[in-house]
């Protein structure tokens, strides 16, 4: 005899800003409410809210100071959000120049640099980064959290 299994929908949510660094707090503030109405489903995820709104900042804010740095302010940054019961997934859609994230040297323990941290950064906040360019012309920033939901 067939059992029905439920199946769990992920919740997915999108957002287009402009390229300014002025929007960030709506940012920020879009990530926490949709972390938040998944508080019964989720629960893990609240606990990581803090680490992945900060790579959510450090990609967004990379997006506008260096992929959109030569575009009109009014160029659009796409944010979609994908959180399941194991994972949350954020990428950031871009329309810079692509560039190899590999070839950014590691930043040196106890060097003060003004810039190069975000990457290294974005790195240690999530369980795998990844950055390509689609075959519609945009840069993806993802990045993702693995965990698990309390059974």
């Amino acid at each position: 005899m067939a059992r029905v299994v439920p199946r769990h929908t992920p919740t997915q949510a999108h957002l287009q800003v402009a390229s300014q660094l002025d929007v960030v707090a709506q940012v920020q503030r879009w990530f926490r409410e949709t972390c938040r109405s998944l508080e019964g489903e989720s629960a893990w995820v609240g606990n990581h809210c803090d680490r992945l709104s900060l790579a959510l900042t450090e990609g967004f804010t990379n997006a506008v100071r260096h992929a959109h740095a030569h575009l009109p302010p009014e160029t659009g940054i796409d944010i979609d959000l994908a959180l399941d019961t194991d994972l949350v997934e954020i990428r950031i859609w871009d329309y810079g120049d692509p560039f190899n994230p590999e070839l950014l040297p590691e930043p040196e323990p106890g060097e003060l640099l003004e810039s190069g941290y975000g990457w290294f950064l974005l790195r240690r906040l999530a369980d795998k980064v990844t950055y390509y360019r689609s075959k519609d012309g945009r840069n993806c920033l993802s990045i993702v959290k693995y965990g698990t939901c309390p059974t």
